[in-house]
C-alpha cells in the first residue's frame, strides 16, 4: 500500500513517539506534523482540540496517508473516536496515558498520573482508571502549564519542582 503514515502532536514531544515507530518500521514513510501554534492542547476545550486534530488529519488524508497515529493524550481522548467514525478504512492509532502498564508493573499499589485537565477530564481516561485501577490507588494531579513548559524546555525553572 502506497502512501504514508502521518504522525501528529500539539507540538514537538511527539517526535519520541515518531522515533520508536522509525526503529519499528524502517522503510516506512512518515510524515510529522507538531502544531506548536497551538500548543498545548490540554488547555485547549475538546471542541477546540477535535477541530484541530480534523484539520490534521484531513489535511493528512489529503496528502495520502494511509495510516494516522495521534502522539497526544489530549488529542487521542478528544478526536479518536470522532475521527475513526469519519474516516472508517483509515487505521487511527492513538496514545493514552500508560495507566494498563502502570497497573501491571510489580509493585503498584499507588500510580500518580500527572496530566493535563483535559486529559483528566475526558470519558477516555475515566475509563481506563476505573478499569485498570480498580486494585491500586490511582492519584490523578492536573497540570496546567507543565506541557507548555515541556514544549519550551523551560524543566529547570525552581517552582517546578
Amino acid at each position: 500500500m502506497s502512501g504514508f503514515v502521518g504522525v501528529f502532536d500539539s507540538g514537538v514531544g511527539g517526535i519520541s513517539v515518531l522515533r520508536s515507530l522509525v526503529a519499528e518500521l524502517p522503510h516506512e514513510d512518515f510524515h510529522y506534523f507538531g502544531d506548536s501554534a497551538n500548543a498545548p492542547y490540554g488547555e485547549k476545550t475538546e471542541a477546540r482540540v477535535l477541530e484541530l486534530s480534523q484539520d490534521i488529519v484531513e489535511r493528512f488524508v489529503m496528502d495520502g496517508a494511509k495510516a494516522i497515529v495521534i502522539a497526544c493524550n489530549t488529542a487521542t481522548s478528544a478526536a479518536a473516536p470522532t475521527l475513526r467514525r469519519a474516516y472508517p478504512d483509515l487505521p487511527i492509532i492513538g496514545i493514552e496515558p500508560a495507566l494498563k502498564p502502570a497497573t501491571e508493573a510489580p509493585g503498584h499499589g499507588r500510580i500518580l498520573v500527572m496530566a493535563t485537565d483535559i486529559t483528566l477530564r475526558l470519558d477516555k481516561y475515566q475509563e481506563l482508571a476505573a478499569t485498570y485501577g480498580r486494585d491500586c490507588e490511582v492519584i490523578s494531579v492536573p497540570c496546567p502549564g507543565l506541557a507548555g513548559r515541556i514544549e519550551r524546555g523551560d524543566l529547570a525553572a525552581a517552582d517546578l519542582r
